[in-house]
C-alpha cells in the first residue's frame, strides 16, 4: 500500500488537528471542570548544535519553555469547550501553564522526597490536593492560596525556620507547567495525583501538609 504526497500531507494536517483539538479539551477540562485559569506558554525547542531555544524568539531566553506567551490572552477559570477552541487556535504548540496565586499556591520539593511525603499523608488521612512532578525531579503540591507568603511565619511556628529545606513557596505571579505539557523541553509533567472535584478549587491549607514536607525534606538532606 503506497502513500501520495498529497496524502501524506493530508494525514500531517489532520494529525496537527487532532493535537489542536487534544489540547483544547485539556484546556476546556482545566477551566470547566477544574475551575482553573489556563496561560498559553512558551516551547522548549533544539537549535542548533542540541542548544534549547525558546520559542518566545528571545536571545538567551532565561526560561526556555517555561514562561507565558507575550502578548496572549489567559483562558478564564468556567470557559467553555469552544471559548478554550478559540483561544488556543491563536497559540498553535503553546505549554499549558497554571497562573500561581489565584486559586491555589504550590509547596515544591524534591520529586522523590514529594513522593515519600505524599505517601505519608494520604496514609494519616490529610486533605490533599493535586499534587504534580515535573521532568526536572520536583514534586507540586497545590495548596490553598497565600501559602507562599504565609510559608517562612509557618516555618517559624512549626520549628523548621532554621533547618536547610528544599523547600519554597510558588505564589501570585508565578507559572507552572500543566501536565501533560513539555517543561523546558526536558519532558512532559505528570501527575503524582490527579486533580479531583472536592480539592481541585479548593485545596488544603498549607499547615496541614508543611510539618511532614519539612519533615521528610530534613530528612532526605541528612
Amino acid at each position: 500500500m503506497g502513500f501520495t504526497i498529497g496524502g501524506i500531507r493530508d494525514l500531517r494536517s489532520a494529525s496537527r488537528r487532532r493535537s489542536r483539538a487534544s489540547e483544547s479539551t485539556t484546556v476546556a477540562e482545566y477551566t470547566g471542570l477544574w475551575g482553573w485559569d489556563v496561560t498559553p506558554g512558551a516551547r522548549a525547542v533544539r537549535g542548533a548544535g542540541g542548544n534549547r531555544e525558546c520559542s518566545c524568539g528571545t536571545l538567551d531566553c532565561p526560561a526556555p519553555g517555561a514562561h507565558p506567551l507575550p502578548r496572549t490572552c489567559t483562558v478564564p477559570a468556567g470557559a467553555t469547550l469552544d471559548d478554550a477552541a478559540v483561544i488556543w487556535s491563536h497559540t498553535p504548540g503553546a505549554t499549558l501553564l497554571l497562573p500561581v496565586g489565584r486559586t491555589f499556591d504550590v509547596l515544591e520539593v524534591g520529586a522523590a522526597a514529594g513522593r515519600h511525603a505524599l505517601v505519608r499523608l494520604e496514609r494519616m488521612g490529610l486533605p490533599l490536593g493535586p499534587v504534580a512532578v515535573t521532568p526536572d525531579g520536583r514534586a507540586q503540591f497545590f495548596v490553598a492560596p497565600g501559602a507562599a507568603a504565609e510559608l517562612p511565619h509557618l516555618l517559624y511556628r512549626m520549628g523548621w525556620d532554621d533547618a536547610d529545606l528544599d523547600l519554597r513557596g510558588l505564589g501570585t505571579g508565578a507559572y507552572i507547567t500543566a501536565p501533560p505539557s513539555d517543561h523546558g523541553g526536558l519532558g512532559p509533567v505528570r501527575w503524582l495525583r490527579p486533580p479531583e472535584l472536592d480539592t481541585a478549587d479548593h485545596p488544603p491549607h498549607a499547615r496541614l501538609l508543611l510539618g511532614t514536607l519539612a519533615y521528610v525534606c530534613h530528612r532526605a538532606g541528612a
